[in-house]
């Protein structure tokens, strides 16, 4: 398959995504892309289905009869799509589950494949989940001719690199949400937008003028979030410890107050019963659901590394990240892992904007240390995280990905007209 180079944006220090007049990037008011027209996303996870429903949202303001298929969940569904597989079923926890999720993944690929057969699509959107979705576009391009688009594409500048040379081959076009990934995908010459970053969206506010002037007294409703991750395993490590650490740190403030969020309701049990065998339980309070009312109370946060963290610099809370994992893990990510940074702010402005405490570093004594060292200096820390959402340039970047994809069915239909034209065609 020959690939040119795509509408990458300019290589510069804050790199913006491509405006939507730009070519390449807003379906051609000349061609009618019919209300018919059917898109098949595919999302394994609940971050996937949540960006998931913005792009549906997008692509049916663009088209208001076009018909959405895929595997998604209630966030997807809510927004109008037809939902043949549920995520729910692929998102499975712990140890004695792990069989039945692959069984899960199985079942899924198989109707993937089915429905490709029965209600083939003008074409299809994966997000994020490389493993199945991967595996997904390989098959499609052995077996049919639909365009493919990645959508939050698989973290190729952490690990694994070498799915960059498959992207190459079975991927149309890539729609990339982090200015330093453009030159990644430039140098192996795949057709990829920078089309912004989805959570700019889901944070629009104008951000404060930040001064000592309107500094808060730290004596007074002082409230730190702890973000222990969205999964079992996270929780079980890092919750412990980020206790701990409230306990030093309360000695000193003794007005602290915590609260801590549990992402999904399944976890909520679960944390519950970690701050119940802790003594100073009565200062933490669980917040279930997505983590933005912590945002707008907190003064600091201590977060689990992850997407969490880039939402927290979008809204301007300094956090310290931290991360623990088996011993075992850990030496393999030494390995694998190729970036100096685990925060995506960290790796968006170029430099620590968040402190990292990873592995044997995160633990009580270090992280109240780096909390004390933060809390008089809170509004330094927030001008800091104000040169992420910078670099991350404007909102839109699922309406930008809505159009991509439409042009990708018109070239792809245009292509068949001129084969057909020249008898080239079946």
């Amino acid at each position: 398959m020959n690939k040119r180079h795509g509408l990458i944006g300019s290589i510069g220090t804050q790199p913006q995504p491509a405006a939507e007049h730009e070519s390449g990037l807003t379906p051609n008011r000349n061609v009618n892309i019919e209300n018919t027209r059917h898109i098949m996303i595919l999302a394994g996870e609940p971050s996937g289905d949540f960006h998931g429903a913005a792009l549906v949202r997008s692509l049916k303001q663009l088209c208001p009869g076009i018909r959405i298929t895929g595997l998604g969940g209630k966030d997807m569904a809510g927004q109008g799509a037809d939902i043949f597989f549920p995520i729910d079923k692929l998102s499975a926890m712990g140890l004695v589950q792990v069989i039945r999720q692959l069984g899960a993944i199985k079942q899924a690929f198989s109707l993937v494949k089915r429905r490709l057969k029965t209600d083939p699509p003008d074409a299809v959107v994966l997000i994020d989940y490389p493993g199945f979705n991967l595996k997904t576009a390989k098959f499609i391009k052995q077996h049919y001719d639909i365009p493919v688009c990645y959508y939050i594409a698989p973290k190729v500048w952490a690990w694994n690199a070498k799915r960059l040379d498959t992207i190459a081959k079975v991927i149309d076009h890539v729609a990339l949400i982090f200015p330093f990934e453009i030159p990644i995908y430039k140098a192996k010459k795949i057709l990829a937008t920078y089309v912004g970053n989805p959570l700019v969206d889901e944070y629009p506010q104008s951000l404060p003028v930040l001064s000592k002037k309107n500094k808060k007294c730290l004596s007074d409703d002082l409230v730190i979030g702890l973000l222990p991750g969205s999964r079992s395993a996270e929780i079980d490590k890092l919750l412990p410890v980020m206790l701990d650490s409230a306990s030093i740190i309360a000695k000193r403030y003794p007005h602290l107050r915590f609260l801590i969020s549990s992402g999904i309701k399944q976890h909520e049990e679960r944390i519950k019963h970690i701050v119940s065998l802790h003594p100073n339980c009565d200062l933490c309070r669980i917040v279930t659901g997505r983590p933005k009312p912590i945002f707008d109370r907190a003064n600091l946060l201590i977060a689990a590394s992850g997407t969490v963290t880039l939402e927290a610099a979008l809204t301007l809370v300094p956090t310290v990240i931290i991360y623990k994992m088996s011993d075992v893990a850990y030496r393999l990510a030494q390995l694998l892992v190729k970036t100096k940074y685990i925060g995506l702010a960290n790796l968006i402005v170029g430099r620590q904007v968040m402190p990292e405490l990873i592995q044997d570093n995160a633990n009580a004594g270090a992280i109240s240390k780096t909390v004390f060292s933060m809390l008089p200096e809170l509004e330094n820390h927030k001008q800091q995280l104000y040169q992420v959402r910078r670099r991350l340039g404007l909102p839109g970047a699922p309406k930008r990905t809505a159009a991509i994809i439409l042009n990708l069915i018109h070239k792809n239909e245009a292509l068949k007209t001129c084969l057909t034209n020249s008898g080239k065609s079946d």
